[in-house]
């Protein structure tokens, strides 16, 4: 929210986090693993590991509600943890809300800021992802 974190939060104002850059998460489960010449390589049905892609996602998902549990809007954890159901069914747990809190420190606040930003790069990408996933028959 604006104000929230006592400056501007603008993209052009921070340097970009992957939190998820260690882990399987979307970007390494859903591209091929030779992608070919290109910056853009294309995602075609018949080389995708839907399973895997899924997978990715909903690690993307756990890794950002992990970091955000304890600065985020509940309503943000709230839709990541549906998003979650969605990805496995097979869940009986419920994840437990957490009492949000603002960083007091202004690096806290500039990385929260950061994380933000990368988190809603990333949710972009699985939009298109699952909207792929969900057509009849398309290529990326």
């Amino acid at each position: 929210e604006d104000g929230t974190l006592g400056f501007e939060c603008t993209l052009e104002e921070v340097d970009l986090e992957d939190i998820t850059k260690n882990q399987i998460n979307t970007i390494k489960a859903c591209t091929p693993e030779d992608p070919g010449t290109g910056n853009c390589p294309s995602l075609e049905r018949s080389t995708l590991d839907t399973h895997q892609c899924l997978q990715g996602i909903y690690e993307d998902l756990s890794t950002y509600r992990a970091e955000l549990r304890n600065f985020s809007d509940q309503k943000v954890l709230a839709a990541i943890d549906e998003m979650m159901k969605v990805l496995n069914t097979s869940s009986r747990h419920g994840l437990q809300p957490v009492a949000g809190t603002v960083p007091s420190s202004f690096s806290e606040r500039m990385r929260l800021c950061s994380i933000l930003h990368a988190f809603r790069i990333r949710t972009v990408t699985i939009n298109r992802l699952v909207n792929f996933l969900s057509s009849p028959e398309s290529s990326l």
